[in-house]
């Protein structure tokens, strides 16, 4: 694969009803952001990132960054749970913004229009969060309604026409395996492709059609959680953390303080699981001919690890290390993290890759 590539989260924030949202890392240290994409360019052997968020000025901060130390950035402004026009705005402000830093890095530099619309954004399909959404969607692929394809096409023809009125680099949309998006309005074919238990028997077959297309496929992200069964019991999109208290603890702040997250039953731990399962599928995509991957993610700020399992938050993470609550790690003592077992993983594979720089 052309780009070995890892996600990185910045902050997004995401909508439950109500339309208060839930930020996966409200404060973000950018010595800290720098310092981990070293670690991502020189120990886990990436040449790509994918930085996801929706504060614009910070992504446009870790963007230097990571441009600064010579890894492909492909941006992801993300702004989820609000109307296709709002979204619109949003989208065509941030290419301004990724204009300027594509000039000074033209052959570094990927603009992501928006990932999972259909279920990140509203009005494609009915429903007043990602859940509902999710459901209906299912519900309306089953049945054979194409409804949503056409409303998806119909917002990505206006946005990628707006957003080229600003940026003039390569563009991409990071889809869902099963939104059929019309591909010509893009420069690169992008698609967040899981390998779930219900799909894995075809996982790679499914990328035939966009393969075929003879654009360049990048696999955007995909990921495997840390508890045992996570490749097994088919829940790898929603997971297992106990949604009620991770609502009333970051919704309402009072009763938040009293209210510890935790996972909604009883797991175990297997790094062992994780590591197997993403240098598997890392194989299948590698076999199957796409020019590049991105594992999700590099750090879970939020999805901190316990020695009690209930509390072990980091099970339900796909982070390629284990983030501590209190203290530092030891084989970085400057973080507060420890890699683990598929971290180590993923650097064999990709440093097995490693080939001198496209560019």
């Amino acid at each position: 694969m052309n780009r070995r590539g890892v996600t990185y989260d910045t902050g997004m924030v995401f909508y439950g009803r109500g339309g208060k949202g839930i930020p996966t890392r409200p404060k973000l240290d950018l010595a800290i952001a720098q310092r981990e994409l070293q670690i991502a360019r020189d120990d886990l052997h990436c040449n790509a990132v994918r930085l996801i968020g929706r504060d614009v000025d910070r992504l446009m901060h870790v963007a230097e960054r990571a441009l600064a130390l010579g890894l492909e950035v492909w941006l992801s402004p993300a702004l989820w749970g609000r109307s296709p026009d709002e979204t619109l705005r949003y989208d065509v402000s941030a290419a301004e913004r990724a204009e300027r830093l594509r000039q000074q890095h033209p052959d570094r530099f990927v603009l992501v229009l928006g990932s999972e619309l259909t279920l990140m954004m509203q009005g494609i399909v009915p429903g007043r969060d990602f859940a509902e959404r999710t459901r209906e969607a299912f519900t309306q692929v089953k049945a054979g309604d194409h409804g949503a394809s056409d409303r998806l096409n119909d917002f990505l023809s206006r946005a990628s026409t707006a957003v080229r009125g600003a940026y003039h680099g390569p563009l991409t949309y990071a889809s869902l395996i099963w939104e059929d998006v019309d591909w010509d309005r893009f420069d690169l074919i992008g698609v967040d492709h899981y390998r779930d238990a219900r799909i894995k028997d075809r996982y790679a077959e499914m990328l035939q059609p966009l393969l075929a297309l003879g654009k360049p496929v990048v696999n955007t992200e995909f990921g495997m959680r840390t508890y045992r069964g996570a490749e097994s019991d088919g829940t790898l999109g929603f997971g297992v953390a106990d949604q009620v208290r991770v609502g009333l603890h970051h919704l309402l702040p009072f009763v938040g303080s009293f209210v510890r997250e935790r996972l909604n039953g009883d797991y175990l731990r297997d790094e062992a699981m994780q590591a197997r399962e993403l240098t598997d599928t890392l194989r299948a995509l590698d076999a199957a001919g796409v020019d590049g991957a991105f594992v999700h993610e590099f750090v879970t700020a939020a999805g901190t690890f316990s020695e009690k399992p209930r509390y072990d938050l980091d099970m339900n993470a796909f982070a390629l290390v284990k983030t501590y609550r209190h203290g530092s790690g030891t084989t970085y003592a400057d973080m507060n993290w420890e890699p683990k077992q598929s971290f180590q993983a993923i650097a064999d594979y990709y440093a097995d890759q490693e080939q001198p720089s496209r560019h």
